[in-house]
């Protein structure tokens, strides 16, 4: 008892959690550019013109015309109102939640149009146009976070998502154009994704080549091989590479609806494809025995040996399955798009879907927001040049990119990979 009671008192500890202020600055220092650049600097005494109908709808909805000015000024004290609610939950340690993130952006981009449709007499912006053509432009990117995520969960990292693209977009017009049938391009494109993917997994999983550098020499042969054949086979067989475009196929009653009709039910085959395989991998990779082996295998690989699952044969079948889902992806840009296979006519397209992937955290939902953000970043592009914006069209092209650099630089924050991911399993 004597020793007991003579014991020094072990010390409290307080565990105190670091506030981040980060994402509050760069919410504030946006707003604040927003409303000096879309709010005061609004012409005043100019009207602003919002359509949201389409010659389909059950209804015609009415076209808003709102005071430019005012309507962007109100707009930039709203997000700065946002930007002030985000230091309110970092101050008490709450999680600023996605729906007042999402809002925030809204209303950045709804004073951004105010300001790009000031005094355009005659033009309206298109809400229905540009939220369609944002969700066509995600296809390719969808589809290639898709192949990232198959991939990386199981441990192999995926560069070679743009030649996996590519192979789809030049097998699908080539197939289409030989066939006659846009439909049988869409089922080649995978096939020639999936080749690409085999070889990926060849070097990468069987003799244990570095997965980025493997992925990096794929780009490269990939678009010296459709080169090659776009400057001899189909110049000289130009019957080979011709637009098959794929038909719209309206959902019936859900079409009509404005706005939401256009812009989800009246789509391609692929979009719907698109749909529904964002939500059968959101099941299956967390609610099936087959996605929890491929996260063992990715976070845990000598674990997921021991109790009898066979790694690199998981590594290799889900590299070659997210080759065959980039593939697919791939078509968007010919059949899909209706247009003849170009040189490199992806311009980049698998590194935003990688940006996209990291910046959905390695989910398939999340995949899908990044990934409908920087179609939406497109989209825009293509919208301000429609109505005639002052905004320079160099500064126009370069909207996607920018979009993916400030969105994996500012709101990733500490998105943590699978961790044996590039990591070769050396039984």
């Amino acid at each position: 008892m004597t020793a007991l009671a003579s014991a020094p008192a072990v010390p409290s500890v307080t565990i105190t959690s670091a506030r981040r202020w980060g994402a509050p600055i760069a919410l504030a220092v946006v707003g604040l550019l927003a409303f000096w650049l879309f709010g005061l600097r609004t012409p005043s005494g100019v009207e602003t013109s919002f359509s949201f109908g389409a010659r389909t709808d059950f209804m015609t909805l009415p076209i808003l015309v709102v005071p430019s000015r005012i309507t962007a000024i109100l707009l930039c004290v709203v997000a700065l109102g946002f930007a002030a609610y985000s230091a309110y939950c970092v101050q008490t340690f709450r999680k600023f939640p996605m729906w007042a993130a999402a809002l925030y952006g809204v209303v950045i981009l709804a004073a951004l149009l105010t300001w790009a449709g000031a005094g355009k007499e005659g033009t309206n912006v298109n809400i229905t146009g540009l939220l369609t053509s944002a969700v066509l432009l995600s296809v390719p990117l969808v589809f290639g976070g898709l192949a990232g995520l198959l991939c990386e969960r199981s441990g192999v990292i995926n560069i070679a998502i743009e030649g996996q693209l590519l192979a789809g977009a030049f097998t699908a017009a080539v197939v289409a154009s030989a066939v006659g049938n846009a439909y049988m391009g869409l089922i080649a494109a995978p096939i020639a994704g999936a080749l690409v993917g085999l070889l990926l997994a060849l070097f990468s999983v069987k003799y244990w080549v570095n997965q980025i550098v493997v992925g990096v020499v794929l780009n490269v042969l990939v678009a010296g091989v459709t080169n090659f054949f776009f400057g001899t086979l189909l110049r000289e067989n130009p019957a080979l590479n011709q637009p098959h475009p794929l038909p719209k196929l309206p959902i019936p009653i859900v079409s009509k609806i404005p706005v939401i009709g256009p812009t989800l039910f009246n789509q391609t085959l692929l979009v719907y494809l698109m749909y529904a395989s964002v939500a059968i991998l959101a099941v299956m990779v967390f609610r099936s025995r087959w996605g929890l082996r491929m996260r063992a295998v990715g976070e845990h690989p000598t674990a997921a040996d021991t109790v009898g699952i066979k790694v690199n044969r998981t590594r290799v079948r889900n590299t070659v399955l997210g080759g065959a889902v980039a593939g697919l992806g791939g078509a968007f840009f010919t059949v899909a798009a209706g247009l003849a296979f170009g040189k490199e006519m992806t311009s980049g397209a698998g590194f935003i879907a990688l940006a996209a992937l990291i910046l959905g955290r390695w989910r398939p939902l999340g995949v899908l927001m990044a990934a409908l953000l920087f179609g939406f970043a497109n989209s825009l592009k293509d919208q301000l040049g429609i109505i005639g914006s002052s905004i320079p069209s160099q500064f126009l092209a370069m909207l996607p990119y920018l979009a993916t650099i400030l969105a994996v630089a500012g709101f990733v924050g500490h998105a943590r990979p699978p961790a044996a991911e590039g990591i070769p399993y050396k039984k």
